[in-house]
């Protein structure tokens, strides 16, 4: 079992397999050319299993699988597969932009996989491409039917942002309530890679514009979740994640692993571990090092607001939010 020094289990493991992505988000990375590591850079997927391998048997239960967009990596639904054979009771998900989730959905489900997080911030085509930086609706709602058809559970992630799609708050909480998917807004993470003119919604301003509409009652945290869940009349419920409250860090069970092997023990902090050189020569004792080290050294909390509150660097493409 995995225990950083603030007592809290460490279980969870998320894997991002490619800085790249084909969309260029307004509160992400928009001004970011397109361009990539290169690929000698990166761990394979074998190397990557390898420390997986690991982190399972030193305890992490849930795995989810990232970027950048994982799906521009090939071969993903083999990767996925490697880690459902090795312990095919693992919580394993995925987080995407659906853009080429149709064509694949069926083979991740196969792999493996059980769950996605999907981004919808707008069901208006002009909107969704204002903040993607293309033109992306259509193929994104294709990816989510289909992901639903062939039996993935779909959960929706929108960060709410004003003058932008603020007005769509209640279509998309809507689309995602006929079609059974939780909907989480998020607060809009400042970073130094966003559109230095985002202003996103607050949740006391969010809850106050839904309350206008529905009746809910507060469920608070559920387990290590950072999302703060409310459920309606009819049994839906909603979360909302902010990251600039302590409750958000106060369950944190979770680690990351970029595609180039270093180990973040934060979102928030730059610092990181590298596991690359222990896994390249098979020294499995120390990357398990790397990673008890890593766990101990977990922060309490991350840096952003307050008055010591800083403006993240923290390039979330590389990390998987």
């Amino acid at each position: 079992m995995l225990i950083d020094s603030y007592d809290r289990v460490v279980d969870y493991l998320r894997v991002s397999v490619t800085e790249r992505c084909n969309f260029r988000c307004q509160y992400c990375m928009p001004e970011k050319p397109f361009s990539w590591v290169p690929k000698e850079n990166l761990l394979s997927f074998e190397e990557l299993f390898e420390f997986i391998k690991i982190a399972i048997d030193e305890g992490v239960k849930k795995i989810r699988i990232t970027g950048g967009e994982p799906l521009l990596r090939e071969d993903l639904d083999a990767f996925i597969k490697m880690i459902y054979d090795y312990k095919n009771d693992i919580d394993l998900s995925m987080t995407t932009n659906a853009y080429l989730l149709k064509g694949v959905a069926q083979r991740l489900k196969d792999a493996g996989l059980k769950r996605i997080n999907v981004s919808i911030d707008s069901l208006n085509p002009e909107v969704a491409q204002a903040i993607a930086g293309k033109d992306v609706l259509k193929n994104v709602l294709e990816g989510v039917e289909e992901a639903l058809k062939v039996g993935l559970k779909v959960k929706v992630n929108m960060v709410p942002m004003k003058g932008m799609n603020e007005a769509e708050i209640l279509d998309v909480l809507e689309y995602s309530k006929k079609r059974g998917m939780d909907i989480r807004f998020i607060e809009y993470m400042e970073n130094a890679h966003a559109k230095a003119d985002i202003s996103g919604m607050k949740s006391d301003e969010l809850l106050s514009l839904l309350k206008e509409h529905y009746n809910f009652e507060d469920e608070g945290f559920d387990g290590a979740s950072p999302s703060h869940y409310y459920r309606m009349d009819d049994g839906y419920r909603f979360g909302i994640i902010e990251p600039y409250e302590d409750d958000f860090c106060k369950k944190c069970n979770r680690i990351r692993l970029t595609a180039e092997g270093y180990l973040i023990p934060c979102l928030y902090f730059d610092e990181a571990m590298s596991i690359a050189e222990s896994i390249k020569r098979g020294d499995i004792k120390g990357a398990a090092l790397v990673l008890k080290e890593v766990v101990r050294t977990k922060p309490e909390k991350n840096r952003w607001g307050g008055e010591d509150g800083e403006l993240s660097s923290r390039a979330f493409y590389e990390t998987g939010g």
